[in-house]
């Protein structure tokens, strides 16, 4: 254990001196008050430390020591449900020891160390077990079934092991190794942050991860195991898509990570998260959500960990063979973090003052999503879908941690201000947002929804890139010199904009809608306008044909229930066809 006493200090920058023997990204524990810190940097005996807590006060020549150990999580039952600061420290315990202000250097161990887990075993002794081999299980939650895997690096014979009430530190199981030596197995096992989980291989993407989104699922799907990116400037509503994915996305676990995001945005995952039900079980969707809270009064050099520290409980839950999603709320703050380190340590700058390592460290970040094949004898699969939010300053996707983001992931939400500002949420811009899953799952789609699925996504979108085209030539000339077929076109858009894309988060019905639904939903708004261009040409009247009474009915459709969408949907086809007869015998056409 090597000790040292501290040189200089600069924000969150300490410089300590006499650290020969200790190791890069170490963690260790500075002054008398016993910060947590992670070195970065070793010059002879010198080292750099990076200082999770605040550093006011701190002066030279106040002890540093050095754990040994790199910044590593714990995990085991007792995860899901919690809510953690950036390095792992329960808030909830810390807050029964402090009230409700953080104290600096207090420890508390992350996984509660009096709680007894009910354990049942799936192996007996005289079992042939290797690394992440499932050797029992803990129910955890209501909806969770926390699977101990053997830990990485042990493989051999099952010596004992025994159904019991264990806490997260007791022995549950002893297996003896080739070499003869005895090899303890507990409940928790610990894993460092800055090193992926490993696993058997990465398959390809594909299936989608089902989100209840319209303008997601329909145009722009993430794959399971896939990366996505929410860019968009103040206000366009990216904190709300987060929450909505992590509320309603078909993942069986999900880590919510706030990452240098305001404190509010926080309170209110915490507040609803337990009152609202998972559609899939019925029960709170805090038994299976797992949260990291930095926000952005908490300390600026923590941001970086609290993204690793998110990423590696997923990874864990990722080899049990669940499927995960991770939503990192914001990547441009830990981005922000990098900025101010790198400055401190008097690195060449790259673009915007960003370190020129910026484009790597995200890219390790997203590289540890994927559909993976985990360690084990049974070929157990399990998904990790990352979703980053990107806050770019004045909405400016130019810049450098956008840029370097897109260079990365394959679906890209661009939130619009201008969108956000007309109340049209989600705020996803349908012209530049894409997704490159698209062809991979397209298969999926049309053997799970509907054969003319992907056929029916193609006419939506071109709609959609007409009436952009079309606006351009409203905008010189007016309306009026549109023919009666382009003025149909722009009414079709405009349906498929406020009645489909279009999704209200609050609403009880349309906050979340399965695929069947949205497939209805695009049925009808192509089959009003196939018909009504059908009846354009017999030459019927444009403006009696944008008016019709049912296009009310269309629009209201997405608040239907779900055990009532087959029924609406003949009624409203019918009634479509009727209006639009009525109208052409009326006119005698």
């Amino acid at each position: 254990m090597s000790k040292g006493t501290i040189k200089k200090v600069a924000g969150p920058l300490v410089i300590a001196e006499g650290m020969r023997d200790a190791n890069m990204f170490d963690v260790v524990r500075v002054s008398d008050q016993r910060l947590i810190g992670e070195i970065i940097e070793i010059h002879g005996d010198e080292a750099s430390i990076q200082v999770y807590e605040e550093t006011s006060g701190l002066g030279p020549g106040e002890p540093v020591e050095s754990t040994g150990f790199p910044m590593s999580v714990e995990l085991g039952p007792g995860l899901v449900g919690s809510i953690y600061d950036g390095i792992q420290r329960p808030l909830d315990m810390i807050r029964e020891q402090t009230g409700n202000n953080l104290k600096r250097g207090i420890e508390v161990p992350s996984l509660n160390r009096q709680k007894k887990w009910l354990f049942k075993p799936v192996v007996k002794p005289g079992d042939e077990v290797e690394t992440g081999d499932i050797i029992g299980t803990v129910q955890e939650t209501e909806i969770v079934v926390h699977r101990i895997m053997v830990p990485y690096g042990i493989k051999g014979t099952v010596v004992s092991i025994n159904e019991g009430e264990y806490t997260v530190e007791d022995t549950v199981a002893v297996i003896r190794d080739e070499s003869g030596q005895e090899k303890q197995v507990r409940l928790m096992q610990k894993w460092p942050v800055r090193i992926g989980r490993p696993y058997k291989k990465k398959k390809a993407p594909h299936m989608p991860m089902i989100t209840g989104q319209r303008v997601i699922d329909t145009l722009f799907p993430i794959a399971k195991g896939g990366v996505a990116a929410v860019p968009g400037p103040f206000g366009s509503g990216k904190t709300v898509v987060q929450h909505q994915l992590a509320k309603w996305a078909e993942a069986d676990i999900v880590v919510y990570i706030g990452c240098g995001e305001r404190g509010n945005e926080m309170t209110d995952v915490l507040n609803e998260f337990p009152e609202l039900k998972d559609p899939k079980t019925g029960k709170t969707l805090m038994e299976r959500t797992v949260l990291i809270a930095n926000t952005s009064d908490m300390p600026v050099a923590a941001r970086e960990a609290s993204i690793y520290t998110g990423i590696t409980i997923a990874e864990y839950f990722r080899d049990m063979g669940y499927s995960v999603a991770l939503m990192a709320d914001s990547t441009s703050r830990w981005a922000e973090a990098l900025r101010e380190m790198s400055g401190r340590l008097e690195e060449m700058p790259g673009e915007e003052g960003y370190p020129a390592y910026l484009g790597s460290r995200l890219a390790q970040f997203y590289e540890r999503a994927g559909h993976v094949v985990a360690l084990g004898k049974e070929d157990r699969e399990g998904a990790l879908t990352v979703i980053g939010a990107v806050s770019p300053p004045g909405g400016d996707l130019s810049e450098p941690v956008t840029q370097a983001t897109l260079r990365i992931v394959k679906v890209f939400w661009g939130l619009d201000a201008d969108l956000a500002y007309r109340r049209h949420f989600p705020a996803v811009n349908w012209l530049n947002s894409y997704s490159l899953y698209t062809d991979s799952i397209a298969d999926w789609f049309i053997e799970n929804v509907s054969e003319d699925w992907m056929e029916l996504r193609a006419r939506l979108m071109r709609l959609l890139q007409d009436e952009a085209e079309l606006d351009e030539i409203v905008k010189l000339v007016g309306m009026d010199a549109l023919s009666a077929s382009d003025r149909l076109k722009l009414e079709a858009a405009r349906s498929i904009r406020e009645d489909f894309l279009h999704q209200n988060a609050f609403h009880e019905v349309d906050t979340y809608t399965p695929l069947a639904k949205q497939y209805l939903l695009i049925k009808l708004v192509l089959n009003y306008y196939d018909e009504a261009a059908a009846a354009l040409e017999k030459g019927a009247d444009i403006e009696k044909l944008v008016t019709l009474p049912v296009r009310e009915r269309i629009g209201r459709y997405k608040y239907v229930p779900a055990d009532k969408i087959k029924e609406e949907y003949e009624q409203i086809l019918g009634e479509v066809t009727d209006q639009i007869q009525e109208l052409l015998q009326k006119e005698d056409y």
